[in-house]
């Protein structure tokens, strides 16, 4: 079941936070007897709004706390050989043979498409088929950067920088964040060698969502401020593109201000981000949007939705995706994130005919993301302990094996 690990992770992260369980409780609310049992694991689960008082006393979202839904196949082998692949791939073995330059036959724009193609299937959480051909990209795009050719060279690293980001992001889905920043550093190596001006900002974004997943929140907050100031002061908010850019960087600065607990700071970025995107339609458009940073309207009021139900304020969360549409640009991952995060609201006010209907929409748009998100069994949980079930808690119960 979902909470099976629930103990061994609040340990984990307690001691990565630096704090007792005196220390937890003071900051949570949450009792010393029942931070005990849990990591005890005399106690294997806990109502939601224990999980988010553990989670923000964390400093955490609440789905590090409760386990990310699976990034690999059912057999949760996260060290299996394709990852073990992807992993020599992002450090190749130490006095191993200089890369070839790029043969003749080589395509530098199907090297471009292969690597956009990889962010398409990573925003559909279709790892193993990126993990697959992760090594392979990797290993042509140091071909071109060892080319003798000043262009290409720059090419190569261009595309060498963002196939090690790409490599960065599944390390993180992973659970593997220290591997996951070798690889973002070595893919900043490659972005000051590259014809890419916009690469370095994009990287250091993913560097920032990184360290927000070790709990360095401050680290992530300076560097994405820090990176979008040095964009606008150096004229590169003025395309689409670096937009777009600059925005993903403010979203993410807001989220770490959110969850180091100045949600009133995370708010007024995530409105200044929301007036902004309504210029990236008005901007000449750059390159491919599928290694762009996601940035829209959409994707900000998406963002501000989960900001919100995610620290306390459901109110607001609701109010924001009412009547919401999204632009055919929002990625399917972002959709699913919403529609969790509208029927997480709803639980939260005690609406719990609205946490179903919202459920059975998700059920309807991503089944298989559903049955193994741990929240969305955290919600069902909570709605199942009701006196009262609401109509249709039971299929959705069936569906997600609670209450058996």
């Amino acid at each position: 079941m979902a909470n099976e690990e629930l103990g061994r992770a609040l340990r984990r992260l307690r001691r990565l936070a630096s704090l007792t369980q005196e220390e937890l409780a003071e900051r949570s609310g949450v009792s010393v007897d029942v931070i005990r049992q849990l990591e005890q694991r005399r106690k294997h689960s806990a109502r939601l709004p224990t999980l988010h008082a553990l989670a923000n006393g964390l400093g955490v979202e609440l789905t590090t706390l409760l386990g990310d839904p699976p990034a690999v196949s059912s057999t949760r082998e996260n060290d299996g050989p394709r990852f073990v692949a992807v992993r020599r791939a992002i450090m190749p073995v130490l006095w191993g043979p200089e890369p070839e330059p790029a043969g003749p036959d080589f395509s530098l724009d199907r090297l471009r498409e292969r690597i956009a193609d990889g962010w398409t299937r990573y925003h559909a959480a279709e790892f193993d088929t990126v993990m697959e051909a992760l090594p392979h990209v990797l290993s042509d795009a140091r071909a071109v950067a060892a080319s003798r050719d000043v262009d290409d060279r720059g090419a190569g690293f261009t595309a060498l920088g963002k196939a090690l980001q790409l490599a960065g992001h599944v390390a993180v889905r992973m659970g593997k964040t220290d591997l996951a920043l070798t690889s973002l550093e070595r893919a900043a190596d490659a972005a000051g060698q590259s014809s890419d001006p916009l690469l370095l900002p994009m990287i250091v974004n993913s560097m920032a969502w990184t360290y927000q997943r070790q709990g360095r929140l401050e680290d992530a907050l300076s560097v994405a401020l820090r990176t979008a100031d040095d964009m606008v002061n150096a004229g590169r908010d003025a395309t689409a593109d670096g937009l777009k850019v600059w925005g993903a960087l403010i979203m993410s600065a807001a989220t770490s201000a959110a969850r180091s607990g100045d949600y009133e700071r995370a708010a007024a970025m995530m409105e200044r981000a929301e007036k902004e995107a309504v210029r990236v339609s008005n901007l000449p458009d750059g390159g491919d949007n599928r290694m762009v940073s996601v940035f829209s309207l959409s994707s900000v009021r998406i963002e501000r939705v989960r900001l919100a139900v995610q620290y306390g304020h459901p109110e607001d969360a609701l109010a924001l995706a009412k009547g919401m549409r999204l632009s055919k640009d929002t990625p399917p991952s972002w959709r699913t994130w919403l529609l969790l995060d509208v029927a997480r609201a709803h639980t939260d006010i005690g609406d719990a005919a609205g946490a179903v209907k919202t459920l059975e929409s998700l059920r309807r748009v991503a089944p298989a993301w559903m049955q193994h998100h741990t929240l969305a069994v955290a919600i069902v949980r909570d709605l199942w302990a009701l006196p009262n079930h609401p109509l249709g808690l039971r299929p959705l119960a069936e569906f997600l094996g609670v209450g058996e």
